[in-house]
């Protein structure tokens, strides 16, 4: 578990430090600047993450294949993988399009929508690489080949901080674009991430991806991988969505909010990408088991997983208890900033063991094709009770953001119990591969 979860984990936290640079970067520029990168990122992924959730049905389709030998079974499904990036990348970029609209009707700061809107509009351009992206990770994920994948993370990363440094402080001649700027690089390293990863691993996956194979494009069996793929999307999208929506109720509250928000939501975007990687491990791991159909295997990955990608975030939550005001600081020299984002990492770390027992519970599932239960977990935990709740504790109780924030741990915790008891209970029972290519 450990060998291979700690590359993809090293992977995801690079991902992710494209974000991280941006906001603190953009930072020193101003914090409406800072806020409105906080508006777009939400913008972006709440257009994105369906998408990719969608294509991670490539966990158990490649995974479960390569677990029973069936080479033709991984390259008809790396092929329908990138068939399906494109068509969701066109609808992602659409929605893109439309952030200014959309962020105004939902009354965000006036002199941040503009801004924010740019940012998005300026990161739709790497939507398609970044979808192009996942769809070589998985595969070359659930081969074991990580090696590519880290540099592809590696080069884009230094690719961000240049693209930054030259478009948002306007270096080289440059214009000056601030968080616009932001928005335009990260589209830049994605396109990068992208290229890369395809010129670190071309020897191993031309053969998967050349020729088309005549079937690839049949329409049953890519149904088949949206019943799928789809409820990850759903799942993907429900719980980003809860974060985007309390996202947007801080913009209800000032541009101060927006930004301490922004500062929390960053620290612990960053710590859940560990057992993010932990998860793809764990999918990866229980797939290739049930390919083989050795049920014990998939039962010890999925523990496994568990024991590493909760035992990780005991040491991030103690992290954001102790020392929320040095790490605030990192973000922004505004005052007002750095407290409110020092008040809302304590509440962060209750909830970080929780983030990691449901993650990793979702990929088990997902591992085994059960990705509907998940979906529905989430919908119950985000929407029905933690949402709900933040939005009660933050105007009506009058607590204001860290109220939100206390909603999303409640969530986080009923996800957590549920989606346990979910792994449980169907890695008891008899596991069987998932075939899509059958009349």
């Amino acid at each position: 578990m450990v060998d291979l979860a700690f590359p993809v984990a090293v992977a995801q936290v690079g991902m992710m430090m494209q974000g991280v640079v941006d906001s603190i970067m953009v930072g020193r520029v101003s914090p409406t600047d800072l806020a409105a990168v906080a508006l777009g990122n939400v913008y972006f992924f709440a257009a994105v993450v369906f998408g990719m959730g969608t294509l991670f049905t490539l966990d158990p389709v490649v995974s479960q294949a390569l677990g029973a030998g069936d080479e033709e079974g991984v390259a008809r499904g790396a092929q329908r993988g990138v068939f399906l990036a494109v068509a969701l990348a066109v609808l992602a970029s659409t929605l893109l399009l439309t952030a200014e609209p959309v962020l105004t009707l939902l009354r965000q700061p006036a002199d941040v929508v503009p801004i924010a809107a740019g940012y998005a509009s300026a990161a739709a351009w790497g939507v398609l690489p970044f979808y192009l992206y996942v769809v070589q990770r998985q595969v070359l994920q659930a081969m074991g080949r990580l090696r590519p994948i880290l540099w592809a993370i590696f080069v884009a990363n230094l690719a961000n901080v240049v693209f930054n440094w030259v478009l948002v402080f306007g270096n080289l001649g440059a214009p000056r674009l601030g968080a616009v700027g932001a928005g335009w690089a990260s589209s830049g390293s994605r396109l990068v991430m992208a290229l890369m990863i395809a010129a670190f691993a071309w020897p191993r996956l031309k053969g998967y991806l050349l020729p088309l194979r005549p079937e690839t494009l049949r329409w049953k069996p890519i149904e088949r991988m949206l019943r799928v793929g789809a409820p990850t999307g759903v799942q993907f999208q429900l719980e980003f969505g809860a974060f985007a929506a309390a996202g947007l109720s801080m913009g209800l509250l000032g541009t101060v909010a927006v930004a301490g928000h922004q500062v929390a939501l960053n620290l612990a975007s960053l710590t859940f990408m560990v057992p993010v990687g932990v998860a793809q491990a764990v999918a990866v791991l229980v797939g290739r088991a049930v390919g083989r159909e050795d049920p014990w295997a998939a039962r010890r990955a999925a523990g496994a997983g568990l024991v590493v990608g909760a035992g990780f975030m005991v040491f991030t939550a103690l992290a954001f208890l102790l020392l929320p005001g040095p790490l605030a600081r990192l973000y922004s020299p505004d005052a007002a900033v750095i407290a409110l984002g020092a008040s809302l990492l304590p509440i962060a770390g209750i909830f970080q063991v929780a983030d990691g027992v449901q993650v990793v519970s979702a990929a088990a599932l997902r591992g085994i094709g059960d990705t509907r239960a998940p979906m529905l977990i989430n919908l119950l935990g985000f929407w029905v009770i933690g949402l709900p709740v933040g939005l009660g504790l933050a105007f009506s109780a009058g607590l204001g953001p860290p109220g939100v924030w206390w909603g999303l741990a409640i969530g986080l915790a009923v996800v957590a119990v549920l989606l346990g008891r979910r792994v449980r209970v169907r890695l008891g029972r008899d596991l069987r591969r998932l075939v899509f290519d059958v009349p």
